[in-house]
C-alpha cells in the first residue's frame, strides 16, 4: 500500500490510498455499535475522554509491570466502557492492512462515525497519530475534569488543553449519549440545591446515599441513544445529571452558550470544530511512540 504523509497543522496526515481500508474500519464500527444502545454509550463515552486526555490511545492499554494505566483513574473506573469495540476494529484492520493504522486513530475515526451514527454532526479526521508506550493512572486523574468540579475548575481544566468555555459547552453536549455511575452523580442529587426536586427524588431512588455504586444512569435520560440537543433543554430545566453538567447553566457566562445551544441544533457545527481542536491535544508523530499490533498493550 502507498502511504503519503503531509505536514498539515503541525500534525502528520495519512492518506491511505486504498480505500478498502476505510471500509473496514466503518465497517467493523457499524456491526459493532449497533449490538446494542448499551454498546453505543459506551464506545462514545470512551472516544471523547480518550481524545481528551491526549491523542495517544494510553487509555486502552492494560496495567502491567511497569505501570499503572488510566482504566482505573477515578473519571474511568468502572464507567468507561467500549474496550472491545476497540479490540474488534483493531483485529479487522490488522488482518486487511497490519502495523498501518494505530489505536489512536481508529479511536479519532470512530468517535466521529458513532456520532454520526447516532445522529450527530460528522467532521474531518486528521490521521497520522501513533500509540504510547506507557500510561499513568496519576496523570489521567490529574488531567481529567471530575463529574463534581465546579465551572471554574471545570475552565482550568479545559484551559490547560487549551480548550475555551465555548469549547467546554459545545463538547459538554457529548453527554446527550452515554451512562453514568451512581458514585459519579451522587454529590449533586443529594448535596447541591440547582438541581430539580422530582428529578433528584427519582434518582435517588435508584442511587442511595451508600451502596449501589455501579448503577448507571443515562446523561441524557429523554433521548439517551440519539446525538441531539436534549442536553441543553435539561440543563435549562436543572436537570443535569452530573454537578458538572448543572454546573454549565447555573448563572455564570456559560448560561448564554447553553440557551443557545437549547435554541436549535447550532450546537452541532461547534462540537465539530472543537472535537477536530481536541483531536490535535499533543499528538505522537512521526517516530515517537508506535503501531500497536494490540491495542491493550504495548509491542
Amino acid at each position: 500500500m502507498h502511504i503519503k504523509y503531509v505536514l498539515y497543522e503541525g500534525i502528520y496526515l495519512f492518506r491511505l490510498i486504498n480505500v478498502v481500508l476505510v471500509e473496514v474500519l466503518r465497517k467493523a464500527k457499524t456491526l459493532l455499535s449497533l449490538r446494542s444502545c448499551k454498546n453505543s454509550m459506551a464506545s462514545n463515552n470512551l472516544l471523547v475522554l480518550l481524545i481528551f486526555i491526549g491523542c495517544d490511545g494510553s487509555l486502552l492499554l492494560d496495567d502491567n509491570a511497569t505501570f499503572i494505566g488510566e482504566k482505573t483513574a477515578a473519571a474511568n473506573n468502572n464507567s468507561v466502557r467500549g474496550f472491545n469495540v476497540v479490540d474488534d476494529i483493531k483485529a479487522k484492520l490488522e488482518k486487511a492492512c497490519p502495523g498501518v493504522v494505530s489505536c489512536a486513530d481508529i479511536l479519532a475515526i470512530a468517535a466521529r462515525d458513532s456520532t454520526v451514527m447516532l445522529g450527530g454532526p460528522s467532521w474531518e479526521v486528521k490521521l497520522g497519530r501513533r500509540d504510547s508506550t506507557t500510561a499513568s493512572r496519576a496523570a489521567a486523574n490529574n488531567s481529567l475534569p471530575a463529574p463534581t468540579f465546579n465551572i471554574s475548575r471545570l475552565l482550568s481544566s479545559f484551559a490547560a488543553q487549551g480548550l475555551s468555555l465555548k469549547d467546554l459547552v459545545a463538547l459538554s453536549g457529548s453527554h446527550t449519549i452515554g451512562l453514568a455511575r451512581c458514585t459519579t452523580f451522587r454529590p449533586h442529587i443529594y448535596n447541591d440545591s440547582n438541581i430539580d426536586a422530582s428529578f433528584a427524588k427519582a434518582l435517588k431512588r435508584k442511587c442511595p446515599k451508600s451502596g449501589n455504586d455501579n448503577v448507571h444512569q443515562p446523561l441524557d435520560f429523554q433521548t439517551p441513544t440519539s446525538f441531539d440537543n436534549l442536553y441543553f433543554h435539561h440543563l435549562l430545566k436543572m436537570k443535569g445529571l452530573l454537578r458538572s453538567d448543572q454546573e454549565l447553566f447555573n448563572g455564570t457566562s456559560a448560561d448564554f452558550l447553553v440557551k443557545k445551544y437549547a435554541a436549535d441544533t447550532q450546537f452541532f457545527k461547534q462540537f465539530a470544530k472543537s472535537m477536530i481542536k481536541m483531536g490535535k491535544i499533543k499528538p505522537l508523530t512521526g517516530s515517537s511512540g508506535q503501531i500497536r499490533i494490540n491495542c491493550r498493550k504495548v509491542n
